[in-house]
């Protein structure tokens, strides 16, 4: 049993407390002999940030309430790259008067306040702050007759916590960016004013951790991608809808032709649902109820119909079309299927939330008995992408959410094969309770990129509610009628997200094999243009796209701006190299210049093409 009765705050440098099960820190003396309580150590790891995240956001509002009396707060929760606030202010508040909150904030911590955890009735909590809409707001959504309260000096807030005992913990914090963010998450509602913010256990990691943001401006893919003019968006047109312009599109086919091979070699078979079907579809699948808010509805003689925001039910249809025997599974059906999802407008941003976009996804029909090395094969495909673009990846098994169809008995035997497929194999993964999709459990793909920063991509779902919700079946063994498994699948999840992804990841310095212009040959003189453009069409017979800079420029002029398009090689002709049909090469991956003959030159081409193959 643990022991309140101490009110002494004895911490050490490197302990917050003690977490018991009703949420609460509490300090060393107050745990007590044989207390239950978990140790939280005052360090870097989730469990500990998440505390000082939440804590530091707390911090910043008080400075908020100190600099803008007349400031009311909602929510401030802590999310995977910081914390935030959402709070109304008669003042416009800007970048530049982050430092100032951020002082106020240090001169809080010099203060030494305790933060202090107090509990009262949901009634006495609406009466409390009756004049407060926000707070009303946020106290609709509790749904405990009891609601929490954390106090540090004159400023309180609603919130579950738990939190560090004091404030003097808080001290590396940075605050990142302002943004507006409509009240709920209602595009209808009012938009209040967020700020972002990071906070850490010591310097060096926040010192690291902002290192770590200064690259990724550098690196982001909506900047990389109208320099290299990649990829574009135009208001006028509609919000999160990219056109692709020739380079963006000669990139994204080339991914597109990589994962097309490796689908072929892997038994599986390319097909093409519509775009849109009749709404009583999306009733029966259950993303009607469970998905409608996300998907764009219309009318058509007389008939609603929608959009598809996913691809398996055109998958099923086409799997029904013809009697499938066990002898047929696993049947494996992959498509590029563009999907539209209604994204709104403030999460929107590049190439990763859009409002259209294209999964590589897939579905496998298999018996419950090829479910794990089914899974497993997937898990195989997924490696050899991620090697592929060198990234790192972990695996977490997301389990049912609260909005599901099915019954549990169905979705415990879905992530039992989840997890069994995996344990079988000693891969290691991690559990995201209630993340699953409303039609069953997946495992999700979590990369690293070369900063360091982590994305989730592909997903593996195991679903046996969608067969028996459209009466799925194949002839057994026995002559019997049964349900096939479905396994959805997406590697990339979807081309425009993963590319955005790609972008920041190698700073539009793509591998050679991806590459949207691999060569720019720039000729010295007007003389030298023809064989340039005889080694271009040369290369275009090998599939290696490349261009010749013979504009009307100075020479160094013209060599800058190729070297500026972070094209792989950037190849100089002059009177040499057409006298003797040779190549002046400047590598820009290698930052060597060399010279080869044209057939040297283009086995070093041809062999790097390989390098793209899974």
């Amino acid at each position: 049993m643990c022991n309140f009765h101490s009110k002494r705050v004895i911490l050490s440098e490197n302990l917050i407390g003690y977490l018991d099960d009703q949420g609460n820190i509490i300090d060393t003396q107050s745990a007590g002999e044989g207390c239950s309580a978990a140790p939280i150590e005052y360090d870097n790891s989730e469990e500990a940030l998440e505390i000082i995240r939440h804590s530091t956001a707390h911090l910043m509002a008080q400075a908020i309430k100190e600099l803008y009396p007349d400031a009311q707060f909602f929510v401030g929760p802590v999310v995977d790259e910081g914390f935030y606030y959402d709070f109304r202010v008669s003042e416009k508040i800007g970048e530049e008067d982050l430092k100032k909150i951020e002082k106020k904030m240090k001169e809080l911590i010099k203060k030494k306040y305790k933060i202090e955890k107090y509990e009262i009735s949901k009634a006495e909590a609406l009466e409390k702050f009756a004049n407060d809409d926000l707070k009303q707001a946020v106290l609709k959504n509790i749904p405990d007759e009891k609601v929490s309260i954390y106090r540090q000096g004159d400023f309180e807030d609603l919130c579950r916590g738990p939190h560090v005992p004091a404030l003097r913990f808080l001290n590396n914090f940075k605050l990142t960016r302002v943004a507006g963010a409509y009240l709920g998450g209602d595009e209808n509602a009012e938009m209040l004013t967020r700020i972002y913010g990071v906070a850490f256990a010591t310097k060096e990691a926040l010192k690291a951790y902002m290192t770590m943001l200064e690259e990724a401006k550098k690196r982001d893919h909506r900047k990389i991608g109208t320099e290299m003019e990649l990829f574009m968006f135009n208001e006028e047109s509609g919000a999160g809808l990219p056109f692709w312009m020739p380079q963006g599109a000669k990139l994204r086919h080339k991914l597109e032709q990589i994962l097309h091979k490796a689908h072929l070699t892997r038994g599986y078979e390319p097909v093409r649902g519509p775009e849109i079907l009749k709404a009583d579809m999306w009733r029966t699948s259950g993303h009607y109820a469970c998905y409608g808010e996300n998907m764009y509805l219309t009318e058509i003689d007389g008939q609603e119909y929608g959009i598809k925001p996913m691809n398996c039910i055109g998958h099923i249809q086409i799997f029904k079309q013809t009697q499938k025997s066990y002898r047929d599974l696993p049947l494996r059906y992959y498509e590029y299927g563009v999907v539209h999802r209604h994204e709104k407008s403030g999460v929107l941003h590049g190439l990763l939330r859009v409002r259209e976009f294209t999964q590589d996804d897939a579905h496998i029909f298999c018996t419950p008995e090829q479910i794990a090395s089914e899974v497993l094969d997937v898990v195989g495909f997924v490696d050899a992408v991620m090697k592929l673009f060198g990234f790192e990846y972990t695996m977490e098994i997301a389990t049912k959410p609260e909005k599901a169809i099915g019954e549990d008995a169905v979705w415990e035997m879905a992530t039992a094969g989840l997890k069994e497929a995996l344990e079988g194999n000693n891969l290691p993964y991690s559990i995201d309770e209630g993340g699953g999709a409303f039609y069953g459990p997946k495992i999700d793909i979590k990369i690293t990129d070369a900063i360091g920063r982590k994305w989730q991509c592909g997903t593996i779902q195991v679903d046996f509610n969608l067969p028996e919700r459209f009466e799925v079946e194949y002839v057994a063994e026995d002559n019997s009628r049964k349900r096939p498994v479905m396994i959805h699948r997406a590697i990339l999840g979807s081309f425009e997200r993963f590319i955005g992804i790609l972008t920041e990841h190698y700073a539009g310095e793509f591998p050679f094999f991806l590459a949207p212009t691999q060569v720019i040959f720039v000729p010295i003189s007007d003389a030298h243009a023809d064989y340039a453009f005889a080694l271009k069409k040369k290369l275009r017979m090998e599939g290696i796209d490349s261009e010749v800079y013979d504009k009307n420029d100075s020479l160094n002029k013209r060599i800058r701006t190729a070297e500026k398009k972070r094209v792989p090689y950037v190849v100089i002709v002059g009177d040499e190299e057409v006298a003797n049909n040779t190549v002046a090469i400047r590598n820009r991956r290698t930052r060597e210049q060399y010279n080869l003959t044209q057939d040297e030159f283009m086995v070093e081409l041809t062999k790097q093409l390989t390098e793209g193959t899974i």
